[in-house]
């Protein structure tokens, strides 16, 4: 994880306001995919583990990383947010809302905090054959940040078959519109929480978004998910 690219450049922005996403390809190295990979058995590391299949989520398990977070998660949650914060405010100016994100990711974190989000949301997920997840959002209370992350941990064909991340957008007054993003081993992709903006022939108007993961053929699939706001 030596650098990252510029949300600012305009293939990546353009990716996010026409698509709702975009891939940062290879953000973390085998190394790093791996070290993250072998948290998962260290309950010390985490506040809250969720099987899914009991809450109706899907299958599969995941747990939601403690404070002080690990130093790699920490890193990328501290250097990905001012690199997504402009366009996050130009989302949201795009679709009149009033909120707009400080530069800084502990600035945001600090006005999480006091509106009482104080529970850490970085997550590492864990899928085995037959697991799957649901289409869902990661909203979490009052405050959103409206960008997140999912850094896929694991080698598609070799360490997992299927397991596909999939987008779907649902547009006023249409049908949904489904999405599946590949993805390699340290691939990272940017992704819309709740809703983004889409221009129109009046102006621009609000798409919602959600995100899943397919059926897992074969094998044991890891994701790190990297949310910017913290929870209730």
């Amino acid at each position: 994880m030596d650098s990252l690219p510029d949300p600012q450049a305009p293939g990546l922005a353009e990716m996010l306001r026409g698509r709702g996403h975009a891939v940062l390809p290879q953000l973390l190295s085998p190394a790093d995919c791996a070290a993250i990979r072998g948290l998962y058995p260290q309950a010390g590391c985490f506040r809250s583990r969720v099987v899914m299949a009991r809450h109706g989520f899907g299958r599969g398990e995941y747990q939601y990383f403690s404070y002080p977070l690990p130093d790699i998660v920490q890193r990328l949650r501290s250097t990905l947010y001012p690199q997504l914060v402009e366009v996050a405010n130009r989302w949201n100016e795009a679709m009149g809302l009033a909120i707009r994100y400080p530069a800084g990711h502990a600035a945001f974190l600090a006005r999480c905090h006091a509106a009482g989000q104080t529970r850490p949301t970085p997550l590492l997920l864990q899928y085995g054959e037959g697991d799957y997840n649901c289409l869902h959002q990661d909203l979490y209370g009052e405050h959103v940040f409206p960008l997140q992350v999912a850094i896929l941990l694991s080698r598609p064909g070799e360490d997992f078959a299927g397991g596909e991340l999939v987008l779907t957008e649902q547009r006023p007054r249409m049908q949904s519109r489904a999405t599946v993003v590949p993805l390699a081993q340290g691939d990272a992709v940017v992704f819309a929480v709740n809703q983004r903006p889409v221009a129109g022939s009046r102006g621009c108007y609000r798409v919602t978004m959600r995100h899943g993961v397919s059926d897992i053929r074969a094998g044991q699939r890891h994701t790190l998910g990297i949310i910017f706001h913290d929870a209730v």
